[in-house]
């Protein structure tokens, strides 16, 4: 079964992943961020890459899905598929980077993988404020989002976050408080949250 953990840049979705399979020993899947070739050419220039960069994670994310086991173990997915079409392709759409016909084309390819995928059983969404992500952002080190992603464009992405997650209404959910709960950097926090989610796919699975 898998469980998507959801969250804007920043919000600690890998690391919490991480600690899940380390104290619960789930199975993981990682957001392939650093697998993209297109990446560093999209934060250079955003207009001309964002279709191929947006395609690229809709692919893997579709072969990933496509290759889940039926089974009954724990599979945490770090950031699902319907954040890639519905939260980073939107917003690219909305800005003018991606236009009407590259996305009709997108949404028409996103339609047809729908009829072949897996909905996760739940929906983990680690919420923050754009303060703590862009904290974050900047710890991690990745050059080109501390130099591309800025608070404006945090805050577009998190408005799409929580316009899509009230809506989801597909599978159960869980909102992990990303600016109260420090789950990287405090060992009460992380168990506290750790206790949540175990309590929370237990009820899944019962």
């Amino acid at each position: 079964m898998i469980i998507g953990i959801s969250g804007n840049i920043g919000a600690g979705k890998s690391s919490l992943v991480a600690i899940l399979h380390e104290e619960l020993n789930y199975d993981v899947v990682y957001e392939i961020v650093d697998e993209n070739p297109y990446l560093k050419d999209f934060y250079k220039d955003m207009k001309k890459w964002a279709f191929h960069s947006e395609l690229y994670f809709l692919i893997k994310r579709f072969d990933f899905l496509k290759n889940v086991p039926d089974s009954n173990r724990v599979i945490l997915q770090d950031r699902t598929i319907y954040e890639d079409v519905y939260i980073f392709t939107r917003n690219l759409y909305l800005m003018g980077y991606i236009d009407s016909r590259d996305w009709h084309t997108y949404m028409e390819l996103f339609k047809t993988f729908c009829d072949h995928l897996p909905v996760p059983s739940g929906l983990i969404y680690i919420k923050a404020s754009v303060q703590t992500l862009e904290k974050r952002i900047k710890k991690r080190g990745r050059e080109f989002e501390i130099e591309k992603v800025d608070s404006e464009y945090l805050s577009q992405l998190e408005k799409l976050y929580d316009d899509w997650f009230n809506s989801w209404d597909l599978s159960p959910k869980l909102i992990i408080d990303g600016d109260k709960y420090d789950f990287i950097e405090s060992v009460e926090d992380k168990n506290e949250v750790i206790k949540m989610i175990k309590k929370f796919i237990n009820t899944i699975t019962k």
